[in-house]
This record gives C-alpha cells, structure tokens and sequence, in this order.
C-alpha cells in the first residue's frame, strides 16, 4: 500500500474514532463539566504523544513552540465553539453546519491567497456537503442561536487545516504537536477553573473511560495523522474525508445509544464515499484514459 493510500485509511479511521466519540462523550459527561472534560482530555494526549514521540520532544525549539500555538489556537476555538453550539441546537443540525469547512477552506484559500481549487475539488466538496445535508436535515431547517457558534466553529477548523497545509510544507510538524495539545490542555484548563460546576475528581468510571478514549483515539490519534497526512493531502482534501464523522457517528450512536440507521444515511455516506474517491482519482492520468476509452 502507497503512502498516500495508507494516509487516506488512517484518515477515514480516523473520523470513525470521532463519529465514535460523540456517543462516548454524551455518557462520559453526564452532568460533569465539559471543560473538565476537555481539559483531562488534552493533558493525557500530551503525555502519550509526548512518550510515543520522545526523540521530537527532547528537541523541541522555540520555532516548534511557536508553531503549536498558532496552530492550537483554531484547533481549540473550533471544539469549543462547536462544543457550545451543540447545547443549543440539534446534533444533526450541527453535523451539517461543521460540514460546511469542505466549502469554507476553498473559499478562504481564494480570498487570502488568490489561489483557487481545481473543478475536481469544487466537485468532490458539492458532492460531500449533499450527502451531509441529507443525513443531517430533517424536516426544517432554521438558523438559531447555537447555529452561529458552530458556523464560527466551521471557520476556525477551516484555518486550522489552512494553517496546518501552509506549515507542513516547510517543516516537520512532528515537533509540533505536543506544544500544540499542551496549549490547549492549557487554554481548557483556564476556561474550566471559571466554571462553577466543575469537578475535578469525577467518581464514575465512564467519565474516565471515555476521557481515556477520546486522548488516544479522538485526538492524539486523529490530530497526528491529520497533520501529518497534510504534507502529502491538501486541506480541501482532508476536509472531505472529514465528512466520514457524521456517518460514523449516526452508527455509533445505533450500536451504543440504540438510534436508528436510516436511508438517509445509506445515501448520505454513499455521496462522501463518492466525493472522497473523486477527490483522490487523477483524472489526467494516462492509466485513466486508456480504462476510459476500452470502456
């Protein structure tokens, strides 16, 4: 298996762990404080990642430093403000609202740096927010309070893959990644000791549990890949197969919460399957043509 192919299931493994991890997430919970939570969650992916990638950690700079802030920054403003925006609007309606980072990062990347995404890309991004529309959307759909924090949260992610395609090209962001997690860890840890209803010390195992899953799979996992997938897949690509999570997280939600799988799921995940694949074949490829014209 080519590197780029291997990235690509790691990628879409990836988004399983996510989708997985809303339902873990909303047990883990309960009525203890997401920002506790967040917080736990960052502090044990910076002491896995930091034991996994010793050799980087022994060298980190104050280049390595000043990347993983500013690349903690959107991370973070992403998962808080989507975080947020789920108390006040339906998960699936939030599901297709994040989606819209497949539209949004083409769109920054031409107004910032006048570079536009080949017609493939425009394709496979329509083709992917279709298929979320019709998992998410349901019989109405309206723009509410909550809405708005997950469109700011959208935006944040889409600089965040920016950011993290614009770094990778120029440096190894293995270096990067545990100032990144640590900033973030830190940030949580700032905005949960304002929190009046939080404890630190949960009683319950599934609290634990999931604070367990999510470091290793949601995030020390994820994050890792995805950034290092960046120096081989732009971020429009990524975005893409990031529309993996909701069908993920509908099947998780059927095997853990009970939920039911609908057609509009089948349907919805054979269109981002459809969008990831065009977004990955060379159109132009001479292999390509000749199948094209024995056909």
């Amino acid at each position: 298996m080519e590197r780029r192919q291997l990235l690509l299931f790691l990628l879409i493994l990836g988004t399983a762990f996510w989708g997985v991890s809303y339902s873990v997430t909303k047990m883990a919970i309960g009525h203890y404080s997401l920002n506790v939570f967040l917080f736990y969650r960052f502090l044990l992916a910076v002491v896995v990642l930091s034991i996994i990638f010793w050799k980087y950690v022994k060298d980190i700079n104050r280049e390595a430093i000043k990347t993983g802030f500013l690349l903690a920054v959107p991370m973070f403003l992403g998962i808080q403000l989507q975080t947020v925006g789920l108390k006040y609007t339906d998960a699936s309606q939030c599901s297709f609202i994040a989606g819209l980072t497949v539209i949004i990062i083409p769109l920054l990347k031409l107004a910032i740096y006048k570079t536009n995404a080949s017609l493939k890309i425009w394709i496979a991004a329509l083709t992917a927010l279709t298929g979320l529309f019709i998992i998410a959307i349901q019989d109405k759909f309206t723009i509410n309070f909550g809405d708005l924090f997950t469109i700011a949260g959208a935006f944040a992610f889409a600089v965040y893959l920016i950011a993290v395609e614009k770094h990778s090209a120029t440096k190894n962001l293995l270096y990067s990644i545990v100032p990144m997690f640590a900033f973030c860890a830190l940030f949580t840890f700032f905005i949960a000791i304002t929190d009046s209803t939080s404890e630190w010390l949960p009683q319950n195992n599934t609290f634990w549990m999931g604070v367990i899953y999510c470091a290793l799979f949601s995030t020390a996992f994820m994050y890792t890949v995805s950034n290092i997938s960046q120096r081989y897949l732009s971020a429009e690509r990524v975005a893409v197969i990031y529309l993996f999570e909701p069908v993920f997280g509908a099947i998780g939600a059927f095997f853990i919460l009970g939920e039911n799988l609908s057609w509009r799921l089948l349907l919805g995940g054979t269109l981002i399957f459809s969008a990831t694949i065009i977004s990955e074949v060379n159109f132009k490829s001479e292999r390509l043509k000749l199948l094209i014209r024995k056909n």
